[in-house]
Order: C-alpha cells, then structure tokens, then sequence
C-alpha cells in the first residue's frame, strides 16, 4: 500500500476502526455554528479581478443586493447573495509560494521543519468532535491531487495526531464515484463484526483485570462509534451523492468543482464539521498567464455557480445560520500584469469571502491602497479570520496547544504571534 493510497479515502484499516481516533474528544460547544464549508481556491484568486476590483483590472463592477458593495461583472449570480457574504479586502500572510502559502493558511502559522501545525479543519475536529457517527473533517476530492505530498500538512492534525487527518474522498463528478470505506467487503457482514469485537473482548480481557483505566472505556466508546460509521445506512446515504435529484445536481454544476461543493453541502447536513470543497485542480487559479481569458471563460463561471447554489440552499433550509461559508485560496495575485497577460503570487494584501453561522453578511473589512498591492486599513490575520470562526462555533479562541517541543501555540495565530481577535464589524 502506498503512503498516498493509505491517505485517501479507501484505506480505513479494519474495517474503518481507524476512524475512532476521528471521534475523540468530542467535547461540545455553544455557538451557534456547528459546520464550516471552506471552498478553497487552489493557486491563488486575483483580488484585483473579483472581490476588489481597481482600475488596473480589467473588469468592470456590478452592484450587488447589499448597497454599496460592488464586485466584479465576472460573478453575477453571487452578487444576488452579498447580504449573506462579507468580503474582507485586507488580508495579510508572507509566504510566496503555493505549498508554503497553504500551510499559512490553512493552519494559520508558517511552515516550520522542526514542528507540524494542525490545520483548521483539525482543530475544529478536535474541538467539536464528531456528530451523527460522521467524520467530522473532510476534504472532497483529494487536494493538489498531483502534488500532495508537498501539500498534506495543510489537511492533517500536524501534532495533534494522524486521528485529526481529513478523511479524502474521490471525486464526486466522476459516474463510477463511491466511497469504498463504506460498504463492507461482500465476503464480511456486519454479524461477522460484531462476532469479532466479541473476539476483541476476549483477547483484552485479561488485560482489563491488570488495568482499569478511563482510557479503556475511552477507546471502546470510539470503536463502536467508528463501526457505527461504517455499518449505518444513514451514513452511506449522505455519502451516496446520487440521491441528489437530477436539477440539484444540475444548478452546482456537473463538474468536479459544483459537484464537491454539493457534496460538502450534503456531509454536513448530515452531521460533518469542517468540509473543504477543494474541486479545483491543483493550480488551477494560479494565473499566470492569461487572466482575464481563464477568469471569465473557466474559473469564475464555475465558482459563481456552485456557490450561489450553496448559498440558496443553506438560506432556504436555515442551515446558513448555523454553517459557517468561507471562500479563499492562498494568497491573491499581483497588482500588475506580466508578459504573459497574467498575475503572479501576491500575500502582502488579498481579499476572501467569509458568511454564515451568525458571522454577519454585507459588510466590507478593511481596505486596499488604489493599486490593490498593500493593505491601507484595518490588516487581518489568519488568526483573526479563524478567531471569528472559532467564536461562531463557540470554540474558545484565545485557546493555546501544547506543542511536543514544549511551546505553547494559539489556534487562532495572529500577526507576531500573538492571539487573532475575532473581527468585530462582522461577528
């Protein structure tokens, strides 16, 4: 089995009891949000061209149904939806490259060779523990599928442990698309599991008279949540993306990006935390060359699509308010065109979208200079957007992990260190 193979969806050993370290610690919390859907934008979103459009872009403005906020021409259908999104114009990270660039984001500090940080979706695991016998963090379908390797601590639980990884499922757009992991082998049936956890009972039974510890109990309790995964058909149904009737499945978009974002939509209906709906090819958004032509012709359409869809039905089901919608990439893209008629890589200031789960829609957070290069006011952090999301969820943010090298860590990672402050125009 190879290492990629073992990460990917298809791989749960015994029978999927590897996702008991999924479900520890699952410690409740009050906020009003219970899930996060992250639509990531593989390669890096131009500010310039989408959601703070300045003159050295090539694309007009519309007005949206929030007045006073206008988003570029190229995103008609989100812009019916702005009451329910803030755009945060101010963004600020410092690595320059894509796998580097993820990891600070994603896990909210730089990547460091001596120490492996949990990414977001991790410490929301952690945090919140599973609901529904569902994996709460998943990634659909595998991220920078040609180059993971280099990406993967942007999807682990880093020091946490392999038990806060993201489960990484197929690619939902595909028409052969299951998950293995859910159906048992034809040759076990689910009498045959529980005659071997009566086995299981039996081998340990000495060792429990020697040690009666809490841990014990502990395990038990996520074994049988995790075989109550893998053998509850309510389960498999919220995997099986087919029960979606034909129009649903039409209005995201039958492509890999609109059918992500609607299975991201349909796992935490079911009882998932964190999704990343990461249906974008491995540096799809990274352009390079020819901008303008790949935003209007390929990506914006797709993005504008799945997420107004996902906006309506969260709005029209009462999910959003209890789902928390982020939608970024890396970093933005530079304030001047290249030879090639494209942007390169630009963290000094970027904007992304962020609503739902009683974080408030319809505002703008800080501004950019008239270039769009530097943040003119009001910069915010990683660790301010996550602080925001952790308050939502009711996740106390000013939290601190203890890292194996004995250093204690924020999980909202501000500048220098130093705790995010959720940001008070939105939450």
């Amino acid at each position: 089995m190879t290492r990629g193979s073992f990460l990917r969806a298809g791989a749960l050993s015994m029978f999927g009891m590897t996702h008991a370290n999924l479900l520890r610690n699952a410690q409740g919390a009050t906020g009003k949000a219970k899930a996060c859907i992250l639509l990531w934008l593989e390669g890096g979103i131009s500010q310039l061209d989408s959601w703070d459009v300045k003159a050295n872009s090539g694309f007009q403005t519309i007005s949206t149904n929030v007045s006073g906020i206008r988003i570029s021409e190229i995103f008609p259908k989100t812009a019916h939806h702005m009451d329910k999104l803030s755009i945060i114009r101010s963004m600020r990270t410092q690595e320059r490259n894509h796998p580097q660039g993820t990891i600070e984001t994603l896990c909210g500090h730089r990547p460091n060779p001596a120490l492996k940080f949990p990414s977001v979706g991790s410490i929301v695991a952690k945090e919140l523990g599973g609901r529904e016998n569902m994996p709460p963090f998943v990634a659909v379908p595998m991220p920078t599928e040609g180059d993971f390797f280099n990406y993967e601590e942007a999807y682990s639980g880093g020091f946490l442990g392999p038990g806060y990884d993201s489960m990484i499922l197929p690619d939902p757009s595909l028409p052969d698309f299951f998950v293995p992991d859910l159906s048992l082998p034809k040759s076990v049936t689910a009498e045959v599991i529980e005659d071997r956890r009566s086995l299981l009972k039996v081998v340990d039974a000495h060792y429990r008279t020697q040690e009666k510890s809490a841990e014990f109990a502990k395990m038990d309790t996520f074994q049988d949540q995790a075989l109550r995964m893998i053998l509850s058909p309510k389960v498999k149904e919220a995997f099986d993306i087919s029960k979606e009737p034909e129009k649903i499945r039409d209005r995201y978009g039958r492509t890999r990006v609109g059918q992500s974002v609607l299975m991201a939509r349909r796992l935490v209906q079911a009882g998932c935390r964190f999704v990343t709906a990461s249906g974008y090819k491995h540096g799809e958004w990274d352009t390079h060359g020819n901008n303008e032509t790949r935003l209007r012709d390929s990506l914006a359409p797709r993005l504008d699509q799945s997420l107004s869809a996902l906006l309506e039905d969260l709005a029209a089901t009462g999910l959003l308010q209890e789902t928390v919608v982020l939608v970024t990439g890396e970093f933005g893209r530079t304030p001047t065109i290249n030879p090639n008629r494209g942007r390169d890589h630009w963290p000094d200031c970027w904007s992304l979208l962020v609503g739902g789960g009683g974080i408030q829609g319809g505002h703008i957070v800080g501004a950019s200079d008239e270039r769009g290069a530097y943040v003119a006011d009001r910069p915010i952090s990683t660790g301010d957007l996550y602080a925001t999301m952790y308050k939502a969820m009711g996740i106390d943010w000013t939290k601190t992990y203890m890292s194996p090298i004995g250093r204690p860590v924020y999980i909202a990672n501000g500048f220098e260190d130093k705790a995010g402050e959720p940001i008070k125009e939105i939450c």
